[in-house]
């Protein structure tokens, strides 16, 4: 029985889509302003010259940020030896839950809820519970912030109080931060899944909690986050694929994101090199007939929010040396399908997500355009190969 990898680049848009001045983000382009600053040698730190993603590039990356968005991106001029097309989303949030559930297979029906960005962003009510759930006397933050600052302007005060650091972004999130050892990581566990059904039911995507160790002068966050995310409102390819028998495995952060929903296995790691082996292991290792669902969530977090450009190509460019690595290891009959949740372009204004088309590449498919789709197409397309009913509205394009 075949088998599929479904491989999400976490933010690795290339530009395009209709709605994105609606967002502020017209003319945003991860990957093509990326390739660009490459070229010029603006993005020199730890890399050198164009952007090099001979891999991707080779399955149709290039050929797809033209699609999307009519943009020649540098460096990514290979004529595609794999199926290649341009997704457009639906949903009305340019968010991980949004863009994951509908490549999916099930678009988000109803609003997210955004704390304001003023100061304070939570109501009195929210926070007065915060405190109570915590069994401390307040809180500490109350603002939209990036979340290294955050702990920064906060830490003596946390140490000294036990107060949790809490703040939201454009993102419809509840984040907390708390020290490991001074506060408890169970207990900041314990206080985001008693706090979550609250946030949910005001259709707040996530609470996310956010760990960190060291002194105020050298803290670290650590690779113990957690998002407790709303489930998703339909059953999704995760869910259509385990109730026909088959073994699902989440790699990364894909078992936060759907709730643990349709999950078989699921794969952690302290980095995206972790979970690139846990990829590569699956390759050799996952069942006929499987599913394997992963994120790489690292060209977000760490490149694409603090606006990092050469750290961005840093990572693309290693991700497609461990592509070439999975390409090969792939069996007769699989099929690789490498895409994105969304843009976060490094060259953009401000920190936040950019409404953005994505690519879809297929590897193991034979060679050819699949045109401009959409995100749930990605669905039907990985249900059709998997031979299992597809979870939502899409069209198969293999």
């Amino acid at each position: 029985m075949p088998r599929a990898f479904l491989i999400v680049m976490d933010s690795v848009g290339c530009g395009g889509a209709p709605d994105a001045a609606d967002f502020g983000d017209a003319g945003a382009n991860t990957l093509g302003h990326i390739a660009q600053a490459c070229a010029a040698g603006r993005a020199e730190q730890g890399r050198s010259g164009p952007l090099r993603m001979p891999v991707l590039d080779g399955l149709g990356l290039g050929a797809a940020i033209r699609l999307a968005s009519g943009f020649d991106a540098p460096g990514l001029g290979a004529v595609p030896q794999g199926r290649w097309g341009a997704a457009t989303e639906v949903s009305r949030g340019k968010d991980t839950p949004s863009g994951h559930w509908e490549l999916a297979g099930v678009p988000v029906p109803w609003d997210w809820t955004y704390f304001p960005d003023t100061q304070p962003a939570f109501p009195p009510d929210l926070m007065a519970l915060v405190a109570r759930l915590a069994g401390t006397d307040g809180t500490l933050g109350n603002c939209h912030a990036s979340g290294v600052p955050i702990i920064a302007a906060h830490c003596n005060e946390h140490l000294r109080t036990g107060w949790p650091i809490c703040y939201t972004s454009a993102d419809s999130v509840f984040q907390i931060a708390a020290h490991e050892e001074a506060f408890g990581l169970e207990r900041l566990y314990r206080l985001c899944a008693d706090l979550a059904p609250h946030l949910h039911a005001m259709k707040v995507g996530r609470v996310i909690a956010r760990p960190f160790t060291g002194t105020c002068d050298d803290f670290r966050r650590t690779a113990n986050r957690k998002d407790f995310a709303i489930d998703p409102p339909a059953p999704t390819l995760l869910d259509v694929a385990a109730a026909a028998g088959r073994m699902t495995h989440a790699v990364g952060k894909i078992g936060d994101i759907f709730s643990m929903k349709g999950v078989g296995k699921l794969h952690k790691g302290k980095n995206d090199a972790s979970l690139f082996e846990h990829l590569l292991r699956l390759s050799d290792e996952a069942e006929d007939g499987s599913l394997t669902f992963a994120n790489f969530v690292e060209f977000d977090s760490l490149y694409g929010h603090p606006r990092d450009v050469a750290g961005y190509a840093r990572a693309l460019e290693w991700f497609d040396s461990q592509a070439g690595a999975l390409l090969a290891r792939l069996r007769p009959g699989d099929l690789a399908v490498f895409t994105a949740d969304h843009g976060n372009d490094p060259t953009w204004r401000g920190t936040e997500h950019t409404r953005e088309r994505v690519p879809v590449l297929c590897a193991g498919v034979g060679a050819g355009a699949l045109g401009l789709c959409a995100f749930v197409d990605v669905a039907a397309t990985v249900a059709a190969h998997l031979r299992v009913p597809n979870p939502g509205p899409g069209r198969a394009l293999i």
